[in-house]
């Protein structure tokens, strides 16, 4: 028996969708010029496609709102520092607003932007495993005891949301957010572009944060004094190329809080 007209397009077709690769093409079957047979197939094929579509994407919402309740989740953990340490409120949503802003600034895909925002805001989650000794110690030396709890939290930050699977490279981010371009940071000593962009990022936008907030034992920095720290470890600490688009982007587009950069 002769194959019907269009039936080897038909087979390629279907091939093609069943791998996934979803198209249009199937709709070329369906005229006056392939056979009776082949229109009904092609026509069957093609509406099973449509509704495969509707429910991946319907699946794909109900995931992104598990990803958003997630996050928000872990969000609200990061604000319980707050009850221990009153400098961490709201440090880390600012963290998170000035790396969003200064990974759009570096040209970067919208997906990896909205990555190193939520690192941003979760960098110091590791915090919330400190002993109360350390959350008291604002006006006392550090012992080297302490120092070395300290240096634990960005692991401690990368265990708690390792789990979170969706966050992807965001957990290596939180991780090396205290690593130096001279590789004197902590905790793995990486050392200039070794250190991933999302954790660069963010240990800008970190440092500016922490220099320009008010604390129970000293009073934050102006502006002006901060940027002029930034650029004095830029090099060394800090990624030179980042801390200039940063001081850019505060000088055209304010602070986290909304307030213009003022004229101090």
């Amino acid at each position: 028996m002769a194959p019907l007209k269009g039936q080897e397009e038909l087979l390629r077709i279907i091939r093609t969708i069943s791998a996934g690769n979803y198209c249009d093409e199937i709709l070329n079957l369906t005229g006056p010029d392939c056979s009776p047979e082949i229109q009904e197939l092609a026509e069957a094929v093609g509406l099973m496609m449509v509704k495969i579509e509707a429910r991946e994407a319907r699946l794909e919402q109900l995931l992104a709102k598990i990803r958003r309740d997630t996050v928000n989740t872990v969000t609200a953990v990061v604000h319980a520092l707050g009850a221990r340490d009153s400098y961490s409120e709201g440090h880390g949503e600012r963290v998170g607003v000035y790396a969003r802003r200064l990974a759009q600034r570096a040209g970067l895909s919208n997906g990896e932007v909205e990555r190193i925002r939520i690192a941003g805001t979760l960098h110091d989650i590791g915090k919330i495993g400190f002993s109360d000794q350390i959350f008291s110690s604002e006006d006392v030396p550090l012992s080297h005891d302490m120092i070395e709890e300290i240096h634990k939290h960005p692991e401690w930050g990368r265990d708690i949301l390792q789990n979170l699977d969706f966050l992807g490279p965001a957990l290596e981010y939180v991780y090396a957010h205290h690593e130096h371009i001279d590789g004197k940071g902590y905790p793995r000593g990486l050392k200039g572009t070794d250190i991933p962009l999302g954790a660069r990022i963010i240990s800008v936008a970190d440092y500016f944060d922490a220099m320009t907030t008010d604390r129970s034992y000293q009073k934050g920095k102006t502006v002006d004094e901060a940027v002029e720290i930034l650029r004095s470890l830029a090099g060394s600490t800090l990624d030179a190329d980042l801390v200039e688009a940063f001081i850019l982007e505060v000088e055209i587009n304010g602070l986290a809080n909304g307030k213009p950069r003022r004229k101090d």
